[in-house]
């Protein structure tokens, strides 16, 4: 098993209603967990002030491989902060069902569908975005990488195996389990992993949503930490 820090940031309660920090203790599995719903001008746009606030929150838990669970696809720019750190070149291998590269209505602004473009322009050390999931049901295609940072919405996969607040693909939790696991396997080395994608109570969330929701997170958490060693 993998020897990896695991962060969660909850801005919505996804987690804390969903029942994620319990699954991971019942495994013995250690975490960090990190509320920050109290952070205004973060939710699908991040402004300056929240953004200061929440590099200061997550400093101390970066810098070294980790998982990262950073809440519903409306925080997915959480990708940018997370991998600050990295000092190496790198890819970008993106698991979602949307591009997340559309320049925001207010110019300059970060946001959940445009967090890539800030990407590109702010990490140097990012080489290249491999998308995987946009443009339909596409099967993923192994390549050999160098170092890589993923980043997985859980909106790639169908409402069976993942319930969101954003527009859903037809994956299915084996197929990225799958494509997951290739480019772990293709890779020299596996600088991060985070992972978004959930439907919050405000945004009607019943149970059963959370219950298919942590079986997915929990199934991503097993396969992940027996390929990483």
């Amino acid at each position: 098993m993998m020897n990896w820090d695991i962060l969660i940031t909850d801005f919505s309660g996804v987690y804390k209603d969903g029942g994620l920090p319990g699954a991971l203790d019942a495994l013995g599995v250690g975490y960090n967990y990190i509320q920050m719903g109290d952070i205004e001008g973060t939710s699908c746009y991040c402004d300056d002030a929240a953004a200061a606030e929440i590099r200061r929150r997550i400093r101390p838990y970066l810098g070294k491989p980790g998982i990262r669970w950073i809440d519903s696809g409306d925080y997915h720019y959480m990708t940018l902060f997370t991998t600050e750190t990295v000092a190496e070149p790198f890819s970008l291998v993106l698991f979602d069902n949307h591009p997340d590269d559309i320049e925001a209505e207010f110019g300059g602004v970060l946001s959940c569908g445009g967090w890539v473009g800030n990407m590109r322009k702010e990490r140097t050390m990012m080489e290249e975005v491999v998308a995987v999931g946009p443009g339909g049901h596409v099967p993923f295609v192994p390549r050999r990488y160098g170092s890589v940072y993923i980043s997985i919405d859980k909106d790639i996969l169908s409402p069976e195996w993942a319930r969101t607040d954003w527009s859903q693909g037809e994956y299915t939790l084996q197929e990225l389990l799958d494509a997951v696991g290739s480019v772990i396997e293709c890779s020299d080395r596996v600088l991060g992993i985070d992972i978004c994608g959930a439907l919050s109570s405000a945004h009607g969330a019943t149970e059963k949503d959370f219950a298919i929701n942590l079986s997915t997170d929990m199934a991503l958490y097993e396969y992940i930490a027996n390929k990483i060693r």
